[in-house]
């Protein structure tokens, strides 16, 4: 899709910007005292994710939308095979990818290679709109191509994969901002989309609570797996962010894109 890269930036930094603009209006929780620092780190790491990308790119030149416009000049993928309206396909594909982003979440937790890398994501000593783009760059990698098997296998359009992106990037910037929600209005998204009351029980220290709640966009799938759990057992104001064993070590570059290196 033509100029398919500069929509998806410009939403990004749209959302990112319009995010961080309301936390600071109405926060849920006090910020961290290190505020800056972590978002140096966190705007760091997203950087090098995007050359890890880039770089990727450059040695398989059929990234997500690219391995959809490949697998439909080829005739690839389920969709490719069938005759159903593009909106059903449309439809079909984002639900589809929803779910397997969400299964992909629940094994980064289960599998401890994987964890190690997704731990990077959870070493953060807080929580904004800033830790949506805190990943390890292997894990992007790696995301990135499991999104690549599931295009050649599914066959969605390239449209379907550009609004998927931009339905999973503005949904982690919005369930990871620190928002304040009316409680009533937060009750109704959740019944559709994931909150950033929602997600943050997903970041409680608390082993229990840090293994639930692995929706991105849709809260639908936490639901039915029963993997959902409504709210941090002290509070949203009480409720410890991070992992247990830490300090503020998260908050420097070379020792969070160390960390799934290291024995703890």
């Amino acid at each position: 899709m033509e100029n398919e890269s500069l929509i998806r930036l410009a939403v990004f930094i749209g959302l990112f910007v319009l995010f961080a603009i309301f936390e600071r209006l109405a926060p849920r929780r006090r910020s961290h005292p290190r505020r800056s620092r972590r978002w140096v780190t966190n705007l760091s790491i997203s950087v090098l994710n995007t050359i890890t990308l880039r770089a990727l790119a450059f040695g398989m030149p059929l990234l997500a939308v690219g391995a959809a416009l490949d697998a439909s000049a080829k005739d690839w993928g389920l969709f490719n095979r069938l005759d159903w309206p593009a909106w059903v396909e449309v439809v079909l594909a984002v639900l589809v990818f929803d779910f397997a982003i969400w299964a992909q979440h629940l094994i980064t937790h289960k599998v401890p290679v994987l964890w190690r890398l997704h731990r990077v994501h959870h070493a953060d000593t807080d929580i904004d709109v800033s830790t949506a783009i805190r990943f390890h760059p292997v894990e992007i990698a790696l995301s990135m191509l499991l999104k690549i098997g599931l295009v050649y296998g599914l066959g969605p359009s390239a449209f379907a994969i550009v609004l998927f992106e931009i339905l999973l990037n503005g949904t982690a910037l919005f369930n990871h901002s620190n928002l304040k929600l009316p409680l009533a209005l937060d009750a109704l998204l959740r019944k559709v989309l994931v909150t950033p009351d929602m997600h943050r029980v997903h970041h409680s220290v608390l082993r229990e609570e840090h293994d639930s709640n692995y929706g991105f966009a849709l809260s639908i799938w936490d639901r039915l797996m029963r993997t959902y759990v409504a709210q941090p057992v002290v509070g949203h104001d009480d409720m410890t962010i991070g992992l247990g064993w830490q300090d503020d070590r998260p908050s420097r570059l070379g020792w969070s894109l160390l960390l799934p290196f290291r024995r703890r």
